[in-house]
């Protein structure tokens, strides 16, 4: 391979973010419980979410959104003020997260820097996810920090062309084959996907990935390994 720029998802890649997203559905569940059981409430939220991602993209803002419109619609509209200050303060909790490293992070792209052009390559909200990466202290390891609406094979072009390089000299590296791997396959460049305890219904993938550039470790401190450093 000829590797020039190693990327790297960011949400549950290098740092812990879907557990936060689950652990809040289930307190919006609970509060919710008068009009819905659990299960079904957690149902109407998923459906919102997926019709509110062309609108509002991916990330927690959008959630707070959707998690408030779910309770307007199944509460007829009854829902109190109350109800909407709750689903608030769960949204600046979500805001106010501390971050949690995925083990072997940091080891991994201390091990990389220099060697290949480091870039986080991540969805979500732009404000959010650049006070993460500020706050996770990784910053300095990366030569360029693309927040992209969406992770799909256009998108990637895209980001590729931007960093000047070919599509077989860009590698990607998340815990989503959805939108970490195969839209990346599709145009030509490589894909490892590490597998985080937890996946979003929305980025599964119920097929098995059989391709010449794709790799999968259990670990992200494995990648020192697959880059031969």
């Amino acid at each position: 391979m000829n590797i020039k720029v190693i990327a790297f998802d960011a949400d549950d890649t290098l740092w812990v973010n879907e557990p936060y997203f689950q652990e809040t559905e289930q307190k919006f569940c609970r509060l919710m419980e008068n009009f819905l059981p659990a299960h079904s409430v957690a149902k109407e939220l998923f459906k919102t979410e997926i019709d509110n991602l062309a609108l509002y993209g991916y990330g927690i803002k959008g959630y707070i959104l959707s998690m408030i419109e779910t309770a307007v619609r199944i509460s007829d509209k009854k829902m109190s003020v109350e109800l909407v200050d709750k689903i608030l303060d769960y949204g600046k909790e979500m805001l106010d997260k501390p971050i949690e490293l995925i083990e072997g992070v940091e080891d991994t792209l201390e091990a990389l820097k220099g060697r290949y052009k480091l870039v986080v390559a991540t969805k979500g909200d732009l404000k959010d996810q650049h006070k993460k990466l500020h706050e996770s202290g990784l910053g300095h390891y990366f030569h360029h920090i693309e927040v992209m609406s969406d992770k799909k094979a256009a998108d990637y072009d895209k980001l590729v062309k931007r960093l000047d390089i070919q599509p077989s000299e860009f590698y990607m590296i998340g815990n989503s084959l959805k939108s970490d791997v195969l839209p990346v396959l599709e145009i030509g460049g490589h894909a490892c996907h590490i597998p985080f305890h937890t996946t979003w219904a929305h980025e599964v993938v119920d097929h098995t990935i059989v391709h010449k550039n794709f790799s999968q470790l259990e670990a992200i401190g494995q990648l020192p390994q697959l880059f031969a450093v």
